[in-house]
């Protein structure tokens, strides 16, 4: 029999800032509404554990550089606890926002670090379910191994069905990159210190190629 995981964590897929405000992307729409249809279908589960909550985490993963942060609310986790909150989700479980992280990295390393998965331990008979699209899935276990030290049937999948374009080597390719970058730590803050080093290599990488590729464009 398949236990039942009494605290989810929602990972959020972007925020969309247009002439109306702030919302949620549809695949961030299909997430938060994936954790629901889990809650109500677990419901009496929920409703007797202690400590059952569900964590939404995402800050402002798409915006533009140099663009401003969203204001308060606003916020991708926070979107889609609202959207949580007016799906009744709130008489389940105690609902919770991390709302600093930008990749996935950070979505795990930061709830975390603000201590919002509670002190249960997780174990095969008592899981913390990750709720994602099917391609992300992989890599939030490959990252939960090194950053929350769990792994195998400590986690529990809740996939989300609906479609998610997202092309299958870009993927593959993220895979091999978290496991040669994170190669050896365990903590989260090693796991992060080294995610800002490899960002900011990628960055120079980044102008280097792109001043080059303006001085052969120049010379053609």
């Amino acid at each position: 029999m398949t236990p039942t995981a009494t605290v989810l964590l929602v990972f959020g897929r972007g925020v969309v800032a247009d002439d109306h405000g702030y919302r949620l992307t549809a695949e961030g729409v299909a997430r938060t509404r994936a954790a629901a249809a889990y809650v109500r279908a677990h419901a009496a589960e929920f409703r007797a554990a202690p400590d059952a909550r569900v964590v939404f985490t995402g800050g402002w993963p798409h915006g533009p550089a140099g663009a401003p942060d969203p204001p308060a609310d606003c916020r991708e986790g926070e979107l889609m606890r609202a959207l949580a909150r007016d799906a009744g989700l709130d008489a389940y479980a105690r609902l919770d926002a991390e709302t600093r992280s930008r990749t996935t990295l950070q979505n795990l390393a930061l709830t975390v670090q603000d201590g919002l998965l509670g002190a249960a331990g997780f174990t095969p008979a008592h899981p913390l379910g990750l709720v994602s699209h099917p391609w992300h899935l992989p890599r939030i276990r490959l990252l939960a191994a090194r950053a929350l030290r769990l792994r195998g049937a400590q986690l529990l999948d809740v996939p989300v069905t609906g479609p998610d374009a997202v092309p299958a080597g870009r993927e593959r390719a993220a895979r091999v990159a978290c496991r040669i970058g994170y190669l050896g730590l365990r903590t989260p803050e090693a796991l992060l210190r080294r995610e800002r080093g490899l960002t900011r290599a990628a960055h120079r990488v980044e102008r280097l190629l792109g001043t080059r590729g303006f001085a052969a464009r120049r010379a053609g």
